[in-house]
């Protein structure tokens, strides 16, 4: 994507899983990067990673058992400026999840709460990250 810097550059990222059998290495040493208008797409056989790559990303893994071992995760904010992921704080992330990154679950039975319609999830978020009103959020 000629001379621009990516938005998100994963670096010999390695995530481990302790259990009591020992550790399970869920992703070994991927690297790609992410560039302003670009959409990539992670393939595999399941089981292989895709998941656990992506809620690395995001800082998702449940810590313990799961454990960002190794690599470098930069994300270039527009608002915050270059930040690792691997080392930034909770609240950072949190400032930056669902303004500027986000997921998209495969199952949407186990990402939405089947007590509430889904128009009010998705406003709960837009009040969270965009500090609307209710009013304004519909």
């Amino acid at each position: 994507m000629g001379n621009q810097a990516p938005l998100l550059e994963i670096k010999n990222l390695v995530t481990d899983f302790r259990t009591e059998e020992g550790v399970t290495r869920a992703v070994d040493d991927i690297s790609f990067d992410l560039h302003k208008g670009e959409t990539i797409g992670i393939v595999g056989e399941s089981g292989s990673g895709k998941s656990v790559t992506s809620l690395s990303v995001m800082r998702l893994i449940p810590e313990p058992p799961g454990q960002i071992s190794n690599g470098e995760l930069f994300y270039h904010s527009h608002t915050q400026g270059e930040m690792d992921l691997a080392h930034t704080s909770y609240q950072e992330i949190r400032a930056i999840r669902g303004n500027e990154v986000s997921m998209i679950f495969q199952e949407p039975m186990t990402s939405l709460n089947p007590v509430y319609t889904c128009g009010d999830q998705v406003m709960e978020a837009i009040r969270l990250h965009l500090k609307v009103s209710k009013k304004d959020a519909k």
